[in-house]
């Protein structure tokens, strides 16, 4: 038998081809892991936000303000930076946030993804704590203050 060093060229081009496919697979499943990760985030800063708007219509009743303020929300502006999402009043940044007036008196928190998060592009937080994830087009991509049509 003849004493063989090294792999042969389809042995390599075979190794390579199995390598390829399995790094095909796995980037996609890491990019919605990365995602879901800095979502975790923006979910826990429009979960701070809801706290407050909970306490503000608790605290004023039905004289409540429709689009509060981070003041009257008992919220400071530094708990609206992280690394990922930022934002300040209702609006501007990442997030916007409105009281609705109807009975029962409910609540919509709205965060739109920064350009580095891919999916989803929209996450809302409703008075019952459920998030819901959209999809928006690109052209739609800004967090444009809620409108309450109620008043």
């Amino acid at each position: 038998m003849k004493n063989r060093e090294g792999f042969s060229l389809v042995e390599l081009v075979f190794a390579f081809l199995i390598i390829s496919i399995l790094a095909a697979t796995a980037i996609p499943i890491m990019r919605g892991r990365y995602d879901a990760a800095r979502w975790a985030e923006g979910k826990a800063i429009m979960g701070n936000i809801a706290d407050g708007l909970r306490i503000h219509i608790t605290e004023n009743g039905s004289s409540f303000t429709a689009v509060p303020t981070l003041a009257q929300l008992g919220v400071e502006s530094n708990d609206m930076k992280g690394t990922y999402f930022s934002g300040g009043e209702s609006g501007e940044g990442n997030f916007s946030w409105v009281i609705n007036d109807d009975y029962p008196i409910d609540f919509l928190v709205t965060a739109t993804a920064p350009e580095s998060i891919t999916s989803p592009s929209r996450v809302t937080l409703d008075h019952t704590g459920t998030f819901t994830e959209t999809e928006l087009k690109h052209a739609q991509k800004t967090a444009a203050p809620l409108v309450d049509n109620h008043k």
